[in-house]
């Protein structure tokens, strides 16, 4: 049973609260989103912009450090791909898997034989659209954590850091965590949207930007953002979850008339209902303001 249906068998109604409507009306976004943030048990930080010139339609703690969870794989995913347009074929390079590398949070390999080869592109996918926590950690290792934050420097990103491996538990007690802002986030998918929507290479060429998009609109979690969109609208996301966090990153309608990048992360954030209820708020109050900027 996945998470939304667990929520509403329980009982649990992921509607936006009555205290979380608003006005669709760009002047007031910004307060409306800063009262939804306020107003959640635990921490929360917004980050979203058109792709339009000007500034974010909102921002609320959104150069606050948070844990990334998953969110942090769209990141591996684009040092696969700056790795395959220095070296032709780097997709396609094998990586081995032994049993001893299987952990928690793998639907993928979780029946892969001892010593079965895959290629970088085919753990690509289900890093993403599946979030397998083995794929990632064996892209990890093939890429190297110095590689990967490496990348994210040249995007931008200036206080994200990947420290870890997905369940190395030695690494957490140590306070060595993946860690990641709103606003960071956010400059990643932009960089990949604008690559892709202009058709102009920026971390990677438009071609590659393109492939990262495909690959996260076959994201099987749709919880977040996307179940508080209208039906039909293209998400290109990422979600992301520890304890006390529930995070999510997209491109809302990559491919539409008023695309817009939205991340949205928290911390100490207990009270799941309640998490989902204000990240479906965000989405909704910078859904209407995106439409209305490309007015």
């Amino acid at each position: 049973m996945n998470r939304r249906a667990f929520l509403i068998a329980g009982g649990v109604t992921l509607a936006m609260p009555p205290a979380f409507a608003f006005a669709a009306n760009p002047a007031t976004v910004k307060s409306n989103v800063r009262a939804i943030a306020r107003a959640l048990p635990g921490r929360m930080g917004v980050y979203a912009r058109t792709m339009a010139p000007g500034p974010p339609i909102a921002v609320y703690a959104s150069t606050e450090i948070f844990p990334t969870a998953s969110v942090i794989k769209i990141l591996i995913m684009t040092t696969a791909y700056v790795r395959a347009e220095a070296t032709p074929g780097a997709l396609d390079a094998e990586i081995v898997f032994h049993r001893s590398d299987l952990i928690g949070g793998s639907d993928f390999l979780a029946d892969a034989r001892d010593g079965e080869r895959f290629t970088v592109r085919e753990l690509v996918v289900p890093m993403i659209t599946l979030s397998d926590n083995t794929a990632a950690n064996l892209l990890i290792d093939h890429f190297g954590i110095a590689s990967i934050n490496a990348v994210g420097r040249r995007v931008g990103m200036e206080r994200t850091r990947l420290a870890r491996k997905f369940l190395d538990y030695a690494a957490i007690v140590h306070h060595n965590d993946n860690v990641s802002t709103p606003a960071d986030m956010a400059r990643l998918l932009y960089v990949i949207e604008r690559g892709a929507r202009e058709g102009i290479p920026t971390i990677v060429s438009a071609r590659h930007c393109r492939a990262m998009v495909a690959i996260m609109l076959g994201q099987t979690d749709r919880d977040g953002i996307p179940a508080a969109l209208p039906p039909g609208t293209g998400v290109a996301n990422k979600t992301g979850e520890v304890d006390g966090t529930r995070n999510d990153v997209a491109i809302v309608a990559p491919y539409g008339d008023s695309p817009f990048v939205l991340a949205i992360m928290t911390a100490d954030a207990y009270d799941y209902p309640a998490a989902y209820a204000a990240i479906h708020a965000v989405t909704r109050a910078t859904f209407s303001a995106a439409s209305r900027s490309y007015e």
